[in-house]
């Protein structure tokens, strides 16, 4: 009897499975609001690299001009005008520069020191883990802001005083997260197994921990970003921050609460910014949360 072969057309082709990156994008591209939250961050820091006018310029004869659609505003300042002639969007879009340069840098910063002080605490334990979270409960003891109004009132103002500040006093919530992780990986069999065969701790660490806890790393790292940016808003308000030569969102809700009765876009459109800014950055840690969790996969 002759076996007659199935048609070619007959046969299912072979359905490629993309890769844990390909998924984790599909499943942030599914969230609509992730991507505009995206789409606001790219924007806002393309604007902020590409910015083309100088902030400081001043014209006191088109001080307080209001926006573009009031009575008296003109399309050449959309946002209208300070109390010091100075153009409004020029202003917003060169404080987006401070914070997110703050806001990055604190992150990484607090990720670093955090990560390294995680994996240290799960992976050795005993008097390790001990020192350092009795460490983490003493930094804990003191609120972030207050410590960094300290800081930073007794060191004098500094955009890279404030990241470091920022920085320092955030690594406790990436320390505890990674000694949590960690502590649940070290007992694993691939772990055990990397130990038998001679594996020295740094390279486990390095090769076999970090790469398993980058996923709520990432998530941390998000959410800190708007932490340290609003943190730097507020030190910047109470004149504490970077120097009163740099254009900043704190400083300038600082110097418009005193228009707002009269002119009310000196504040309010870096209030504003501040917000979208955060909120932004918010949603999108959020979303890479639950893009992190393998029960978002099965959605």
């Amino acid at each position: 009897m002759t076996v007659v072969p199935p048609a070619a057309t007959d046969r299912a082709p072979a359905k490629k499975l993309g890769g844990p990156r390909s998924v984790v994008l599909r499943a942030l591209l599914r969230n609509r609001l992730a991507v505009l939250a995206l789409a606001v961050l790219a924007l806002l820091l393309v604007a902020a690299l590409f910015a083309p006018y100088d902030p400081n310029t001043q014209d006191l004869l088109i001080r307080l001009r209001p926006p573009a659609w009031q009575d008296g505003g003109t399309g050449a300042h959309l946002l209208g005008t300070d109390q010091l002639g100075r153009d409004m969007l020029s202003r917003v879009i060169h404080g987006a520069r401070v914070s997110l340069l703050v806001g990055a840098g604190a992150a990484l910063l607090a990720g670093v020191i955090g990560t390294a002080v995680g994996l240290a605490a799960g992976y050795f334990g005993g008097w390790a883990d001990r020192t350092l979270m009795r460490l983490a409960d003493v930094q804990l003891a003191f609120p972030s802001l207050l410590l960094a109004l300290a800081v930073v009132g007794f060191l004098g103002s500094g955009l890279w005083l404030v990241v470091l500040v920022l920085g320092f006093t955030g690594w406790v919530s990436y320390a505890r997260v990674v000694r949590s992780e960690v502590m649940s990986l070290r007992t694993r069999d691939f772990i055990t197994e990397a130990r038998a065969i001679g594996v020295t701790d740094t390279t486990i660490m390095r090769r076999h921990l970090l790469p398993n806890v980058m996923a709520p790393l990432a998530t941390i790292g998000t959410l800190h970003v708007a932490a340290a940016i609003v943190a730097e808003a507020s030190l910047s308000y109470l004149g504490l921050g970077v120097p009163k030569e740099t254009v900043t969102w704190g400083a300038m809700l600082a110097d418009g609460q005193l228009y707002l009765g009269t002119s009310w876009w000196v504040a309010v459109f870096p209030g504003i910014a501040l917000m979208l800014t955060s909120l932004a950055v918010n949603i999108t840690g959020d979303a890479l949360r639950d893009v992190a969790d393998p029960k978002a996969y099965r959605r």
